[in-house]
């Protein structure tokens, strides 16, 4: 309240606030009287009690991502996926091919991926592209190519849904349903990846605020699922040195406000893959629960991101600047579960 609201103004909001069905509990200072507000927000929003007499400001205390805040869930949470942990004891590397172009250059990947010190093999069977003439992935195929390869290394799946109609038949061979930054705030699609069940992948849009994100987290939460791992993967900015600007402060806000992991794609922010170990370095130190990069056997070939993707040596720095790191930090980095081979196609169980 303003210093001059008088004891008439106080009472008349006090008055309407609980005549709509909230409560109102009054607390005076020296200048100020501060009136806090228990109840539902959205009924206040609708009584317009910014305009009453001796109302300075109204300010929302509460956040509007109750499920995915901390505000009611203090500890971190850890999501796992086919018995790999992503959560703040550990450090988990995902890797793999940005898209599954052939089964021979998925396996190759896969190889590359673990000899990062992955233990979640990414890459994409639907593309969502820029232009309309790029290569927008094999679809069905790709996904029973990842099936494949899955029951080969024992690498669960991580791959990206873009439409609501295919999340029912991407959760049939994924383990992790990836949504990109163009679908951050696809309502339909976040909402059916929360009602299929399977831990999802939440890229913060390109251009979306952090509570933006959080918010979009939320739609999938009400589905039943908080199983969310949210990945900073850059944000577009006047800069032009770089693919994306990567917001590394997004990491200790977003676990700050979040009970959920967050992990950072240094690949593409960076865009070249020369940034990518140094942004994976940051990453660690700045507390992030994990890492989601792109290799490739052969980048000057690939179809999608070539640029940016580890080949040979750069795989074995980054697995061993993401070990020793993460043990800097008082973590462990998530080790491979062994590989129990079953047939072609079928869901690999932990």
């Amino acid at each position: 309240m303003s210093p001059s609201a008088t004891d008439a103004d106080i009472r008349a909001i006090v008055s309407k606030v609980r005549a709509a069905g909230g409560e109102a509990f009054i607390s005076r200072g020296d200048r100020h009287a501060v009136i806090v507000l228990l109840g539902d927000v959205e009924l206040f929003a609708g009584l317009n009690l910014g305009r009453m007499a001796g109302v300075l400001r109204v300010m929302r205390v509460s956040t509007s991502y109750k499920l995915v805040s901390r505000e009611h869930h203090p500890e971190r949470s850890v999501v796992d996926v086919a018995g790999v942990p992503i959560g703040p004891d550990n450090f988990t590397v995902i890797a793999g091919p940005c898209a599954v172009e052939s089964a021979e250059q998925t396996a190759a990947a896969a190889e590359l991926a673990m000899r990062a010190g992955a233990t979640l093999l990414r890459g994409g069977a639907y593309k969502p592209r820029t232009s309309p003439y790029a290569f927008q992935g094999l679809g069905e195929r790709g996904l029973r190519i990842l099936a494949e390869v899955r029951a080969e290394t024992g690498l669960p799946i991580v791959t990206e849904v873009v439409d609501a109609d295919d999340v029912d038949v991407v959760a049939e061979h994924a383990d992790m349903l990836q949504i990109g930054t163009r679908n951050m705030q696809n309502f339909a699609l976040l909402q059916a990846a929360g009602a299929v069940g399977k831990p999802v992948l939440l890229k913060r849009g390109m251009n979306a605020t952090i509570e933006e994100w959080l918010l979009a987290a939320e739609y999938i939460a009400q589905r039943g699922n908080l199983n969310i791992v949210l990945c900073e993967r850059g944000i577009r900015t006047f800069e032009k040195a770089t693919r994306n600007t990567l917001d590394i402060s997004a990491v200790p806000v977003a676990q700050y406000l979040s009970h959920l992991p967050v992990i950072i794609d240094p690949s593409h922010s960076g865009g070249r893959r020369e940034l990518v170990l140094p942004l994976s370095r940051a990453a660690v130190v700045a507390g992030a629960d994990g890492v989601i990069v792109d290799v490739h056997p052969a980048p000057e070939t690939a179809k999608c991101d070539g640029p940016q993707a580890l080949v040979g040596a750069d795989t074995d720095e980054l697995a061993d600047s993401m070990a020793r790191l993460a043990e800097f930090m008082g973590r462990q980095l998530t080790s491979r579960q062994p590989v129990h081979l079953v047939p072609s196609g079928a869901r690999l169980t932990a």
